[in-house]
C-alpha cells in the first residue's frame, strides 16, 4: 500500500456470546466501535452460523460510524481451542467443540499422552488436539481450524491458515515455531492442520463474500490475529518483562511478559510467543463465579465500602465454586476452603476476596520460581478491577501498584496486531 492508503485498523474479539469490533486509527486512538449478540440470532452459541451473524451485525455497527473503504487491516482474536471441521470452501461440516468442551475419550488422551512432551498444553482432556483428532472424523473434511481461523477466512476467503497462539494447545511447538512430529503419532492427519504464523502476520487481503457485502477495499490487509486472552494482555500496554496482567472475570487468569518461556503442565502453566517475549501464565478456578454464588453486584459493592483493606480476616481461604483447580495448583479433586463462615457478610465476603488474592500472589510467585522474571507492574482487567478495597489487598500481597485497566478490551488488542501487520504494507 501507498502513503494515501486508507487508515484505519480493526480488531474482531470473538467472545463466548457475543463479538465486539473496534476501529484506530494510526495513533491507536479508538475512533468506532460495535457488538451484537449471538443470543439476538441464536440460541446456540456453538454454532458458526451465530457467530458469522453476530460478525456481521457487529461490523455493520462498526461502519455505522466510519467508512469501511478506510480500513487498511483487521485481525481477529477468538477463544482459546475452539475447533471446527471444515471443507475446502471453508463450509461447517460438524457442530464445533468448544474450548471447554472436555475430550471424553479416554483413548484419544492417551494417544497424545503416549507422544507429546511434558511442558505441551495439548495434554489432558482440555485439550483442543484431542477434540481436532475426534472432529476429523467428520465427513468430507479437509481442515480442523480454530475459531478465529473461521472467522478471519470470512472476510478472507482462507481457511488455511492460523496463528501460533491459537495453535498452542493444539499441539504446536512455539519454541521450534513449528508443528511437531510426535502429532501424527497421535492418530491426527497432521495435513488437516492449518499452516501458522506468528500474530500480526498479513495472511490475505479482504476477498470473501462478506468483506464484499461490508463494503471493505478489496486492498484491505486480513492480518493474523490471536486468542482473546492474549489479546486483553496486548490492549492493556504491557511489554516489558515483569509486567503481570491479571484478569478478574468469572475466574482469575495470569498472565506475565517474560524473556524466557516457563513451561509447566503440573500446576497447569504454558507460555504464548507474543510482542517479542513471551506469555508465561495459567488460569485458576477461582474467581467471580465464587463471588456470585453467594452475593450480586450490588451486595457486593455495598458489602466492599465497609472492607478495612489494611487488615486480614485470619481466615485462610481458598475461594473456588466446586472441587477442582488448574492453576497455580492442578488437582482436579482439589477441595475449596470456605469455613468457617463469618455470620458478618461483610467478612465473609472480605476473607473471599483475601482468598482469591492470596491465590494470585502464589500464581505469580510459582512463575518466578520456575524462571520468568519477578513481578514489576500489574494491570487489572475485568469486572473486579473497579473494586477499590480488593484492588488495595491484592496490592499488599503482590507488594506492586494494582492498576485498573477497565476501558481497554480484547478487541482493541487485536486492532493493535493489525496496525502492526499493516505498519510495513503502508510504509512500503
Amino acid at each position: 500500500m501507498s502513503t494515501a492508503a486508507p487508515s484505519l485498523f480493526v480488531g474482531i474479539d470473538v467472545g463466548t456470546s457475543g463479538v465486539r469490533a473496534v476501529a484506530i486509527d494510526g495513533d491507536r486512538q479508538v475512533v468506532a466501535q460495535g457488538a451484537a449478540r449471538m443470543d439476538s440470532f441464536s440460541e446456540d452459541h456453538r454454532s458458526p452460523d451465530a457467530w458469522r451473524t453476530a460478525l456481521q451485525a457487529a461490523l455493520a455497527a462498526l461502519f455505522g460510524s466510519v467508512d469501511p473503504a478506510a480500513v487498511g487491516a483487521l485481525a481477529v482474536d477468538g477463544t482459546s481451542g475452539t475447533m471446527l471441521p471444515v471443507d475446502g470452501a471453508g463450509t461447517p461440516l460438524a457442530q464445533p467443540m468448544m474450548y471447554n468442551d472436555p475430550v471424553d475419550d479416554p483413548a484419544v488422551i492417551a494417544a497424545i499422552a503416549a507422544v507429546a512432551p511434558p511442558e505441551s498444553a495439548a495434554l489432558g482432556s482440555n485439550s483442543a488436539l484431542g477434540r481436532a483428532i475426534v472432529l476429523q472424523a467428520a465427513p468430507g473434511t479437509v481442515r480442523i481450524i480454530h475459531q478465529a481461523d473461521w472467522i478471519a477466512g470470512q472476510l478472507s476467503g482462507r481457511f488455511d491458515v492460523s496463528d501460533e497462539n491459537n495453535a498452542l494447545k493444539t499441539g504446536y511447538d512455539p519454541v521450534a515455531r513449528q508443528w511437531p512430529d510426535w502429532i501424527a503419532k497421535t492418530g491426527m492427519a497432521a495435513a488437516m492442520l492449518p499452516s501458522v504464523v506468528e500474530p500480526g502476520t498479513v495472511t490475505g487481503r479482504a476477498g470473501g463474500a462478506l468483506a464484499r457485502q461490508l463494503g471493505l477495499h478489496p486492498e484491505t490487509l486480513i492480518v493474523a490475529g490471536t486468542t482473546d486472552g492474549c489479546a486483553s494482555f496486548l490492549a492493556t500496554g504491557a511489554s516489558e518483562p515483569g509486567d503481570g496482567v491479571t484478569a478478574l472475570g468469572t475466574t482469575l487468569t495470569i498472565k506475565l511478559f517474560s524473556d524466557t518461556p516457563v513451561f509447566a503442565p503440573q500446576f497447569g502453566i504454558y507460555s504464548h510467543r507474543l510482542a517479542g517475549g513471551w506469555l508465561a501464565g495459567g488460569a485458576s478456578n477461582t474467581g467471580g463465579n465464587v463471588l456470585a454464588a453467594y452475593f450480586d453486584s450490588e451486595t457486593i459493592a455495598r458489602l466492599s465500602a465497609a472492607i478495612d483493606p489494611e487488615t486480614d480476616t485470619g481466615l485462610d481461604y481458598y475461594p473456588l465454586a466446586r472441587p477442582g483447580e488448574r492453576f497455580p495448583v492442578s488437582d482436579p479433586d482439589f477441595a475449596p476452603r470456605m469455613e468457617p463462615r463469618p455470620a458478618d457478610d461483610t467478612l465473609f465476603l472480605k476473607a473471599i476476596l483475601e482468598g482469591i488474592a492470596a491465590i494470585e500472589a502464589m500464581a505469580y510467585r510459582k512463575l518466578v520460581e520456575l524462571g520468568a522474571p519477578a513481578l514489576a507492574s500489574i494491570r487489572t482487567v475485568g469486572g473486579g478491577a473497579s473494586n477499590t478495597a480488593w484492588a488495595r489487598m491484592r496490592e499488599r500481597g503482590l507488594g506492586v501498584p494494582a492498576r485498573s485497566v477497565t476501558s481497554l478490551d480484547a478487541a482493541y488488542g487485536t486492532a493493535l496486531l493489525a496496525l502492526q501487520g499493516a505498519t510495513p504494507e503502508i510504509a512500503a
